[in-house]
């Protein structure tokens, strides 16, 4: 008992960080030996799972720990080392860092390879944007592109496609994102040419943001219908894609294929993208209540999105009853958050939606009704109530909404009677539209299936099937140690 006293009024070491920096240190020497085994090996796994880990360090990266990396993986005194190391804060560095970093770089060969400067160039990015040092990553990034342009290597490409992400989104955090997109459209077509196919995912990706990002939606479908083929090589860019094309086809109007594009993503989207997951939700409640179909409540209010979701929940309510002034003063309500989400102008769009589902509520409700009662509890302040009341009854009887008459000699409404759904279509229209669903699932399932090349035209000896079994669970064994990439 009293060791353990004496052990805990020991007094704690004057540098917390020379503490824990050599063991982040450390990983990034690891990293950069799984990008040059990658390299030399020519398996484009083990820089991805590189990346992937960088990612999980990202939030221990201090600049200390970067100076010193970057003297061990960076020839001393050379171009990119002074040019990296201008853009890191001025700090005192630690004698165990500076020792450390000295007896590191005299073991490292060399002529460093090029995949590490631009590993070197994503790290210190990385680490800009998340000290919200905007201007300088700025200046970074563009340092990196023009590195980029330079290099055509297969190796390099998982590593440029990050850098592309950061490029754009230094400039997206500075308000500057007009200026890249002629950058951007030189890249995507770099990349095209040199069937650098992740880049061109970033890339076009990239620019859908760009032209969204400013409401350009004609652009964005022309890019979009005119560039090569979306393949998915990568699930994060496939899930950006699929929610960048959801907004396109709300605002064609064509809110069938965006529902699915939009449930498409947020299912596919990891679970730690809680963010990204939200946004699709978002649309994806809109675009549902525009097709006439009310969310049910366990999707509106999804866990860990309640709070996020509960202006769109109250928007459903709205529309679900069919009360235009609730609808009103939901939309004044939330109004910031609408702007904020890009989603006003599809929330002018509903107001038809909420007129037609309290009149199908009238039709439900009374055989005969007058126009002028319509009128009030549709509660229409127009000039004259009566004539737009019959204006909307008779277009939503041409619509199909509801299955009603109008008497416009006696100003009435009249009602059908409801039939047996059963006896129509309609229920072998919904079980063919699901099986669809389904078959269109498994298919993607078989898709993204991977096999050897070539592995029915050869036979395999018994040392390269036992070489290409070994290599298959130890890129087994990587993945499940993996987690999903940050959105």
């Amino acid at each position: 008992m009293t060791q353990d006293i004496e052990m805990k009024e020991q007094p704690a070491p004057s540098n917390s960080v020379s503490s824990a920096s050599p063991s982040t240190l450390h990983h990034l020497k690891e990293i950069a030996g799984l990008i040059e085994t990658g390299v030399y090996v020519r398996e484009v796994r083990r820089i991805v799972r590189a990346v992937r880990l960088t990612m999980a360090l990202r939030r221990k990266l201090k600049a200390p720990v970067l100076s010193a990396f970057l003297n061990f993986a960076l020839t001393p005194g050379s171009d990119p080392l002074q040019r990296l190391s201008s853009y890191l804060p001025s700090e005192g560095e630690h004698d165990m860092e500076v020792d450390t970093a000295t007896s590191a770089t005299q073991a490292h060969a060399k002529s460093p390879l090029q995949e590490l400067e631009v590993y070197c160039y994503l790290l210190v990015l990385i680490f800009l944007i998340d000290q919200k040092k905007y201007n300088e990553a700025k200046a970074c990034s563009s340092a990196s592109i023009a590195r980029l342009k330079n290099l055509n290597r297969r190796t390099v490409d998982v590593l440029a496609s990050r850098l592309y992400f950061y490029y754009s989104l230094s400039y997206e955090l500075t308000g500057d994102l007009a200026e890249i997109r002629g950058n951007l459209l030189a890249l995507h077509r770099v990349a095209t040419l040199r069937h650098d196919e992740l880049g061109q995912e970033t890339l076009l990706n990239l620019l859908l943001r760009n032209y969204l990002h400013y409401n350009l939606y004609d652009q964005a479908e022309k890019l979009r219908s005119k560039a090569p083929r979306f393949e998915a090589h990568s699930n994060q860019q496939f899930c950006r894609y699929l929610f960048y094309l959801g907004k396109i086809r709300t605002i064609q109007l064509e809110y069938t294929d965006a529902k699915e594009s939009l449930l498409q993503a947020a299912r596919k989207a990891p679970v730690a993208a809680l963010g990204f997951r939200v946004q699709c939700n978002k649309w994806a409640i809109i675009v549902r209540l525009l097709l006439g179909e009310i969310p049910e409540r366990t999707f509106v209010m999804q866990k860990g999105m309640e709070k996020a979701l509960r202006p769109y929940f109250e928007l459903t309510n709205a529309v679900r009853i069919g009360d235009l002034e609730l609808f009103k003063s939901v939309a004044e309500k939330f109004s910031s958050t609408f702007n904020s989400d890009g989603i006003h102008s599809l929330i002018v769009r509903l107001r038809h939606n909420v007129i037609r589902t309290g009149l199908r509520n009238i039709s439900i409700s009374y055989s005969r009704i007058s126009l002028a009662d319509v009128a009030k509890k549709l509660r229409l302040d127009s000039v004259n109530p009566i004539a737009d009341a019959e204006s909307i009854v008779a277009k939503a009887i041409r619509d199909g909404a509801i299955d009603a008459i109008v008497d416009h000699a006696n100003g009435w409404m009249v009602s059908k009677e409801t039939g047996d759904i059963y006896s129509t279509n309609e229920p072998q229209m919904a079980f063919n539209s699901r099986i669809a669903f389904c078959l269109n699932m498994h298919n993607e399932a078989v898709r993204a299936l991977r096999f050897p090349p070539n592995s029915h035209k050869e036979k395999e000896s018994d040392d390269k099937r036992r070489e290409r079994q070994q290599q298959e669970q130890e890129i087994a064994k990587h993945i499940a140690e993996e987690d999903d990439d940050e959105f």
